[in-house]
């Protein structure tokens, strides 16, 4: 029977994960992947529902994570009823669900399955959570581009409109449209107790960089790759300014928040921001600038285009909230961020990445 490993790690959510079963969708992408590790090290017992990985390079398939949790299965969120299934075969007790289609380029390529995915992605879990009794905290994950982005010089909060230029951005103010609707029709907090036994909240992050990942037209890949190849790194759009975070700032916040679901769960059932402190948001120049120093070498070059596709210049997340009402904080200033992304890429060629990962996890909760 599977069993899961002693708890190792200093545990920042006081055994709350322990023998818990969590079921992680999108737990062989990037941020899952992290999700995944951080999970079984605190003792939980995860069940993983995702697509192939998207590269033999990815943090999933370097660090074997999938061999470690509880159940590791391929499966794609579109098949509503193979969700329904999944859910009444592993009964998991909480539920965060990554799985999407996350490119704001391959969305303009993509833009009708890009909706399927995220979208009735999104609708196939939550009702899946509906059918399955043993659910009591759903955490779905959108993103900080969910927002109608003006491009104003003020973080965006929780009750601003939903939005969207693109398919991706739009597709995800559709899923906080979705999730809002199916928290007041089924999974009402006034309800609680009563009607139902969930408790339902979204979380939106910024610009979440860290070891692992290497989808195509993100900052971090794109310098990775030039670095590897002994290339400038083509910077797109430069003067673009992003809330840059490190992976497990936000995972920290949404495993938080869970904690508080199931401790209160009438109370935090709703929207919250997940980004860094003011001071950490960026240019894409000041970013890939940042990856050349920590690394030693390296040069970049603009290849701006005035003819490209649209993605927003100015984004920015007000995280008042979270840090008032949870107690969450931002741990790593922009430059910590940068070094700590870094540091898997340097190491994970000849060291073991599941030891990198934890390494990592162990020296940010410090």
């Amino acid at each position: 029977m599977f069993q899961a490993e002693p708890n190792k790690m200093i545990d920042i959510f006081n055994n709350f994960y322990k023998g818990k079963k969590v079921l992680v969708t999108g737990h062989t992408g990037f941020k899952g992947s992290w999700l995944s590790i951080w999970l079984h090290e605190l003792g939980a017992e995860v069940v993983g529902v995702g697509l192939e990985p998207y590269s033999e390079k990815d943090n999933f398939v370097l660090s074997d994570i999938g061999k470690k949790i509880m159940a590791d299965i391929r499966a794609d969120i579109r098949d509503g009823e193979k969700m329904k299934e999944i859910f009444a075969e592993f009964r998991p007790e909480i539920v965060f669900h990554l799985a999407a289609q996350p490119l704001v380029r391959l969305s303009y390529e993509i833009p009708v399955d890009t909706y399927q995915t995220n979208v009735m992605g999104t609708i196939n879990i939550m009702e899946a959570i509906r059918a399955t009794d043993s659910v009591k905290v759903g955490v779905m994950i959108t993103t900080d581009k969910c927002y109608d982005n003006k491009e104003q010089l003020r973080g965006y909060k929780e009750d601003d409109p939903f939005g969207g230029y693109d398919p991706y951005s739009s597709s995800k103010g559709a899923c906080e449209i979705a999730i809002q609707s199916w928290r007041r029709s089924f999974f009402n907090p006034e309800d609680y107790g009563k009607k139902h036994h969930v408790s339902l909240a979204s979380v939106r992050a910024g610009n979440v960089i860290g070891g692992g990942d290497w989808a195509k037209d993100r900052i971090i890949p794109d310098c990775i790759r030039a670095l590897e190849a002994g290339k400038p790194i083509d910077i797109r759009s430069p003067k673009a300014v992003r809330p840059w975070e490190h992976v497990l700032e936000p995972l920290s916040g949404y495993m938080l928040l869970a904690q508080k679901m199931w401790e209160y769960p009438t109370e935090y059932c709703e929207g919250w921001n997940f980004g860094p402190e003011q001071e950490s948001v960026l240019t894409v120049w000041e970013v890939a600038s940042a990856m050349i120093k920590n690394f030693g070498y390296g040069e970049l070059k603009d290849v701006s285009d005035p003819n490209a596709l649209h993605e927003a210049n100015l984004l920015m997340l007000d995280i008042t909230k979270a840090k008032m009402r949870l107690g969450w904080k931002s741990r790593l200033d922009a430059l910590q961020t940068i070094d700590l992304v870094a540091d898997w890429y340097k190491r994970y060629q000849n060291d073991d990445v599941y030891s990198i990962c934890v390494n990592e996890i162990e020296s940010f909760i410090r």
